[in-house]
Order: structure tokens, then sequence, then C-alpha cells
């Protein structure tokens, strides 16, 4: 039996563009190999070179979609593997994260609030933290809202992760800042038609992994942080429902999957054996909503769809 070998070569290194780390894929002058690498998310095209910004490069998702374009040389990436940069940001105060831990707060609500208050942290290094003023609380926020220009979200979430730490941590009575909370425009959210979810899934449909993802954010109306939780314990197969955990409203919820659905997530769980994590990164290490939003907009590119994609907007149009 004949074995097909791809004749094109993809050579992956690391290289520093303007003091950034990127990863350089050398493709030669393969058109559709140009094609496919036009459409990742903020890559540069010199020539028969692409550049992928390091921080976001995820080699197996790289490997799995151009193994079948051509035989792909990641020995200098393997080898010389950029190791995360070390956090600088001052250690959490004692109690904190004990204190989110035993109010039950969900995984992801917990990540967030000790990475906004860690960057609170260092913003007053130096200082005891419990001395800053309210005056100073404030000014820090109009800082991160006219220098950062953080989102309406980021803004209540920062702001939360601040209070929870004086009001519940030191049990100091509760705080007001002169900054008001900012309030989402009342409009109506974008929806997905079903031809546009139905082109979407198409684009991922050989990878089993995201195809899964995507059609329980819809069919079951997940939010991303619920998703990401999920356990391979929360699908019950035999009747067709999935636990989500510590919903809104602490409550856990089951909720229904289609029987083609549940005959997909069948057969991810034979090929992928998850153990901790339903949706598994690497071994033992959930997917993150970065790289679960960066992979829906490259199916959304790959679909022909021009509307703003994120996560949430699956649940929008699975409400509508």
């Amino acid at each position: 039996m004949e074995i097909y070998t791809p004749k094109t070569k993809i050579k992956l290194s690391p290289v520093i563009r303007n003091g950034r780390e990127f990863v350089e894929v050398t493709f030669g002058n393969d058109n559709d190999i140009r094609l496919s690498l036009s459409k990742e998310e903020n890559v540069l095209l010199v020539g028969g070179r692409a550049y992928l910004p390091a921080e976001d490069f995820v080699l197996a998702e790289f490997f799995d979609r151009y193994v079948k374009m051509a035989f792909i040389d990641y020995s200098a990436i393997k080898e010389t593997a950029p190791r995360k940069e070390e956090d600088k940001r001052p250690p959490l105060p004692e109690g904190y994260l004990e204190k989110l831990q035993q109010v039950r707060y969900s995984d992801h609500t917990v990540r967030v609030y000790t990475s906004y208050f860690r960057d609170f942290q260092q913003h007053f290094e130096g200082r005891k933290i419990e001395t800053v003023t309210p005056g100073e609380i404030n000014d820090y926020l109009l800082y991160l809202i006219h220098e950062k220009n953080i989102s309406s979200c980021q803004q209540n979430q920062r702001i939360n992760a601040i209070k929870f730490y004086y009001e519940k941590v030191l049990g100091q009575e509760r705080r007001c800042y002169k900054v008001n909370r900012a309030k989402r425009e009342k409009t109506l959210p974008d929806v997905l038609s079903k031809e546009e979810i139905k082109k979407i899934l198409d684009a991922t449909v050989t990878d089993l992994r995201f195809f899964c993802m995507f059609s329980i954010l819809y069919s079951a109306g997940l939010r991303i942080s619920e998703l990401l939780e999920l356990k391979p314990g929360d699908i019950n197969e035999s009747r067709s429902l999935i636990r989500v955990r510590q919903g809104k409203g602490k409550k856990d919820r089951y909720t229904l999957l289609s029987k083609p659905l549940m005959k997909k997530l069948t057969e991810y769980n034979r090929l992928y054996k998850p153990k901790v994590w339903l949706f598994e990164h690497r071994p033992g290490e959930p997917f993150t909503e970065s790289i679960v939003s960066k992979r829906l907009k490259a199916a959304a590119r790959e679909a022909g769809i021009t509307k703003r994609i994120y996560p949430h907007l699956l649940r929008h149009s699975f409400a509508t």
C-alpha cells in the first residue's frame, strides 16, 4: 500500500522581531498553505514566511491544522520552547484566596478576582495594601479606565475584586467609589442564524474537540466558563443530559443534549479519553477562554462570516 507523504515542508523556528517573540513559519511558495496561514489571527506574511505571536501559538493545534498539507519540522520549537514569563506581581494577601474558596465562587471567578487583585497590589507595591485609601483606589480605577481603556465588564470585575478584600476578608464596612459602575448599553445582542452556525460547525468538523465545544455552547446554551469547568462525569449518556456545576445562583442545573451531539461526545470521549476536565488542552489542563475564542474566530473567518464573533454569541443565538 502506498503511503502518502506531503511534498511541502513547513519549518517552525522561534524568532524575535521588534522585541517580540514570534514563531516563524517557513513554507516556500505553496499557495494553499499561504491561504490557510492568512486566516490565522495576528499573522504577518512576508514572502514564503509567516510570523505568529509566540504567546498565542499552540503547537498541537497548529500541527492538527497543517499536518495533512505538509511535513512539519518543529524540532527547533521543541528544543527551545520559551518558558512562561515569571509572574512578578506580589503574592495574594493572607486569607484572600481562602475566603474566595470558602464562599464557593466558581473556578473562573476565583481566577479573575485573584489576577485583578494582584494587579491592584502591584500598582501600590511597597505599600501595606490595607492602608490604601478609598480616594487612592478611586484614582487607580480612573487610571485603568482612561489609560488602559478597560471594558465596562472588566471595570466592574476589578471593583468587585478590590471590594471583596476590604469587605469580606478584612471585614470592613461597605465601600463606595466615586467612579460610577459602568452600565452596558441596552442594545439587542447580535445573533447567528442557523445557517451561520452550521457553517462554523462545518469548519471545525475535522477537530472533534472544538466541534463538540461549539455545539454545546450553542445547543445547550452554556456560558464559556461553564463549558470549560465541565468534567467527564457531568455527561449522562443514558439520559442525554449534561450537568452544569455552580452556574449563576450557585445551583447545579441539567440541560438536555441532542442525540447527534451525544453521539459526537461519545466519539470524542473514546478518542481523547479526558481525565480531569471534559475538554483538556493538555492532560489534566483545561482549555482557556482565549484559545476557544481564537479558534471560534478562525472558524468564522473560514466560513466567510464577517460579524464580530465571540463564544457568548453562541449562547445568545441559542436563546433566540
